[in-house]
């Protein structure tokens, strides 16, 4: 039974009026709107540095997860309480997007239903200079995870062999995430060409294991190298984000050592990751903020942008 009464009283939680707090968004392990509440409580400081001050891109599920769920990039009059917004101009049309700045804002997102976060690789501050480069490693069903640790680990050494740092998150899915954070300083269509030509050049030194075209066809048996998040108004899921699939899973950041361990992705949910996190020595993420890299001009060059 995903509903309570509706007469059920609501709660506060840090200052947000959380109704219908006994709705069940994951039947299958009884997780309640309050309980998405209160594990966003425990990990906001190690997510907010990666979501707040960015435009989101929001999957709300207002019955749960195998409800009926709708993307939500715009939101016309006025904003939940705890968000703030920021107007964008697209191709087409302009609209507000949601921002999070802080606790309050996750949980106003749990009050509207949302149970993935998607985020702009740009802070509103900064909105056509992105500052982070991302590869979503996306296997063929006929492919193990461990095709796909094997693929973010020599994606590692070809960007390190380019000068560049890069961090490794698992999706709440099939594949793996690989960042490159960067200082924000070109605009969306060289990052675009750079990230093209990036995931070509790996594709390149092992064609038969890997590909950049999105066909069916051409991914058969193969890892396709996800390189077009990298473009305006496109997203990735949010570290530390639930996902909106069965057994709650979660996109969680990963130290390398720890990926070369072959965690199985299945580990890692709404119950397990707060523990998770409070039993690490350091957050394997902590230099994604500080980083001080870029795609400059004798890289662009190299890569024939």
């Amino acid at each position: 039974m995903r509903r309570r009464p509706a007469d059920e009283p609501p709660i506060d939680v840090a200052g947000v009026r959380l109704t219908h707090p006994s709705r069940i968004l994951y039947p299958g392990q009884g997780i309640a709107k309050r309980d998405l509440a209160a594990y966003y409580q425990k990990v906001a400081d190690w997510m907010l540095p990666h979501v707040a001050g960015r435009p989101l891109s929001l999957l709300r599920c207002p019955e749960g997860e195998g409800g009926l769920c709708f993307y939500q990039k715009h939101f016309a009059g006025r904003l939940p309480q705890g968000l703030s917004g920021v107007m964008i101009i697209e191709k087409r049309a302009r609209g507000t997007y949601g921002v999070v700045e802080d606790l309050t804002g996750l949980l106003a997102l749990v009050q509207i239903g949302v149970l993935e976060i998607h985020p702009w690789g740009s802070t509103v501050t900064r909105l056509e200079r992105p500052d982070r480069l991302i590869f979503d490693l996306d296997p063929d069903p006929s492919l193990g995870w461990m095709n796909v640790i094997e693929a973010a680990l020599e994606l590692r050494l070809l960007l390190l062999e380019l000068g560049l740092e890069s961090f490794a998150k698992t999706t709440g899915g099939k594949g793996l995430h690989v960042l490159v954070p960067l200082r924000p300083l070109i605009d969306w269509e060289r990052l675009h060409a750079a990230a093209r030509a990036i995931a070509q050049l790996f594709a390149e030194r092992a064609p038969q294991r890997y590909t950049i075209d999105a066909a069916k066809t051409a991914r058969r048996q193969r890892l396709f190298i996800d390189y077009l998040r990298n473009s305006r108004g496109q997203t990735a899921v949010a570290p530390y984000s639930p996902r909106a699939r069965a057994g709650a899973p979660v996109a969680t950041p990963l130290a390398w050592s720890e990926l070369e361990a072959a965690p199985h992705p299945d580990r890692f949910t709404i119950k397990t990751v707060p523990a998770r996190l409070a039993g690490l020595a350091f957050d394997p993420w902590r230099d994604v903020t500080t980083l001080r890299q870029s795609l400059g001009a004798k890289l662009l060059q190299r890569l024939g942008v």
